[in-house]
């Protein structure tokens, strides 16, 4: 049996939270759409540390926490471990499928899609084999896994960076492979890996191969400028070498194929409005976005406002 709401928002990350949020404090009924638990990558970071408004940095869970509790209070609908898997626009109307077949579709005025990133992978020799055993993409997840053992970090941008850091407080020693001979990533976060007696920087390197059977044993890491291959016995492998879309919901949807660009990122405008009426997007998802927590939340809050004044406009004609 169909459900009908003002509103539908997928993905529970920042974006979509602080959409729910201003939709639901403007008097729209809204639903968000979460496929795993709320938060996206904000739950994998320990320390935040530029979201304004904490002097202090706060773990990434509690900010999530506080976010769900704000937009609850004014009535936000969430349903968590669901998939919205296809959307089908029929006369003016968005018709959301989640993984319940029993459950019938969830029909909007609007939506917006907040879906956020993820983890890239490498395409090592070794890395799908040993995925969750010893290969990992979350250093606040599996980090307590490797006290006192020697580890692999894969990347030189902040997220690398950072993690990294995080993860000096579980391994004996660190390995930071980068295939440039500078971070990408903040000064303040290279000096401090600079000076952290933990971590070795192996400059203009790129990881060829994880080695292992049942679990990883070593990693092979190829000098991008000699050529020079190297064999580093260890415990695991950390990579973070960037994200991808989290878009499966628009190749999906054959009536939303236009919206994506080469990379698979929704084009919108600076209202966060793709090309298709009563489409918008917000967050890490967005063609183009900085992609920081702070601009999630004020592409969500952009996206809500034009959602409003497009169901307003909607409801107004059909009076």
């Amino acid at each position: 049996m169909a459900v009908n709401t003002d509103l539908i928002i997928v993905g529970g990350g920042p974006a979509g939270l602080t959409a729910g949020l201003y939709a639901v404090r403007g008097g729209l009924d809204a639903i968000l759409i979460e496929k795993g638990i709320l938060g996206g990558q904000v739950v994998t970071t320990y320390d935040v540390e530029n979201y304004p408004g904490f002097p202090e940095p706060v773990n990434g869970s509690e900010l999530v926490e506080k976010m769900e509790k704000q937009a609850v209070r004014f009535g936000l609908k969430i349903k968590t471990m669901c998939e919205a898997q296809k959307i089908e626009i029929k006369d003016h109307k968005f018709y959301t499928y989640t993984c319940d077949p029993a459950e019938g579709p969830i029909v909007s005025n609007a939506l917006i899609l907040a879906n956020g990133n993820l983890p890239r992978k490498l395409g090592a020799p070794g890395e799908e084999k040993l995925a969750g055993r010893g290969v990992s993409y979350c250093a606040t997840c599996d980090g307590a896994l490797y006290r006192n053992r020697e580890i692999a970090v894969i990347g030189g941008g902040d997220t690398a960076l950072t993690e990294a850091l995080f993860l000096t407080n579980f391994a004996s020693k660190i390995h930071l492979i980068h295939r440039r001979d500078k971070f990408r990533g903040e000064k303040v976060y290279s000096d401090r890996i600079l000076a952290h007696p933990k971590i070795n920087v192996i400059w203009d390197s790129v990881l060829e191969s994880i080695e292992g059977e049942e679990v990883v044993e070593s990693i092979k890491v190829k000098n991008v400028k000699t050529s020079q291959l190297t064999e580093i016995k260890l415990d695991g492998v950390f990579i973070f070498v960037g994200l991808a879309p989290s878009t499966a919901i628009v190749k999906n949807s054959p009536q939303l194929s236009s919206i994506v660009n080469e990379e698979g990122y929704i084009i919108t405008d600076e209202t966060c409005k793709t090309k298709i009426e009563g489409l918008f997007a917000a967050g890490d998802v967005r063609a183009g976005n900085f992609r920081q927590i702070v601009v999630a939340c004020a592409n969500g809050a952009t996206a809500a406002h034009h959602a409003y004044h497009y169901i307003d406009h909607i409801k107004t004609q059909g009076a």
